[in-house]
């Protein structure tokens, strides 16, 4: 094995299987302070946002040509010291979409229909519980990349309206994804937030989307509407969205991203009955990790012999 330049696909996949599948510990980048680790490492696979990529670790590496994320958001990144070093480094954007959509569809609906707050235990009026009707309903989605695509896929049984609004980075329309799934384009995100019943988020966190949803786009929601967010925390103004679920402003929040995640004890979120928070598990499924693992090790690989990298993410 010593004298391999690149491991096995599987035997890499496999071993990378067996490390994700242990309990989490903490990564410290005084693992490549030894001389002979720091010469080797050409290649690393960020899992949960570890080892931290700053600029000691890099300059403890001098062969490191790749990096390679297990997921699509690269906010944790800063992607122009990584570029600095002339690193390339890959997202895993394919690997995801199915799992994080289902994500977004199963908070939709327990927030919908009330779900967490029902409990054999609990007693309570049949009345006090009534929740609200998914079908026919009006899905707005922010956001029409791969997971926007996908939980739009999934609205076609609940026959659902929906309506798209792509922001900024989404420079040609996906008219023919549009027509698939039976989707209306909304040009304006204003018009999105008043015609939905449920406004869904599906952005990558950028300095252009931080905040995006914030106390005046919630006051253009209607009250009965439901927040549901699985792009990143930072992307709602969260001060904004206890003052909103306290007087009424929208209906309901579900949430699987929060900001910072996973949030104190004593967050005024935690508190609310109005409000579903899932500790990021977007992505978090045995296939998913497994397709991701792939992922990452094509476009290692690629990397490493000098070819084109299947999701090289540049600035």
């Amino acid at each position: 094995m010593a004298n391999k330049p690149f491991l096995n696909l599987r035997e890499t996949i496999t071993g990378m299987e067996e490390l994700i599948s242990q309990r989490p510990v903490p990564h410290k980048n005084k693992h490549f302070e030894k001389p002979y680790l720091r010469d080797k490492v050409q290649a690393i696979y960020l899992w949960w946002h570890k080892p931290v990529v700053d600029r000691e670790l890099l300059q403890s590496l001098p062969n490191l040509k790749v990096i390679a994320n297990s997921g699509v958001g690269m906010d944790h990144l800063d992607l122009k010291l990584i570029a600095g070093f002339g690193v390339k480094m890959a997202n895993a954007p394919h690997a995801v979409s199915n799992s994080t959509a289902d994500t977004g569809m199963a908070l939709l609906l327990a927030s919908a229909r009330r779900i967490i707050e029902v409990a054999p235990n609990v007693e309570y009026c049949e009345a006090d519980l009534l929740g609200v009707e998914v079908t026919r309903a009006t899905l707005g989605i922010i956001g029409m990349g791969s997971i926007g695509y996908k939980i739009a896929l999934r609205t076609a049984c609940l026959k659902y309206s929906v309506i798209l609004f792509y922001f900024f980075f989404f420079p040609v329309r996906k008219e023919q994804e549009e027509q698939l799934v039976g989707a209306t384009y909304c040009g304006k995100l204003e018009s999105l937030l008043q015609q939905s019943d449920f406004v869904m988020v599906v952005v990558s966190l950028t300095p252009q989307t931080r905040k995006l949803i914030g106390k005046r786009e919630m006051e253009l929601m209607k009250p009965t509407a439901t927040l549901i967010n699985i792009s990143r925390g930072a992307v709602v103004d969260q001060e904004a969205l206890v003052s909103a679920l306290q007087d009424g402003v929208i209906r309901a929040a579900a949430l699987d991203v929060t900001y910072p995640e996973p949030l104190p004890r004593d967050h005024p979120l935690l508190k609310l009955k109005n409000v579903i928070i899932t500790p990021h598990l977007g992505i978090k499924t045995e296939k998913t990790a497994r397709m991701i693992t792939e992922e990452a090790v094509e476009n290692i690989l690629a990397a490493l012999h000098g070819l084109p990298m299947p999701n090289e993410v540049k600035l």
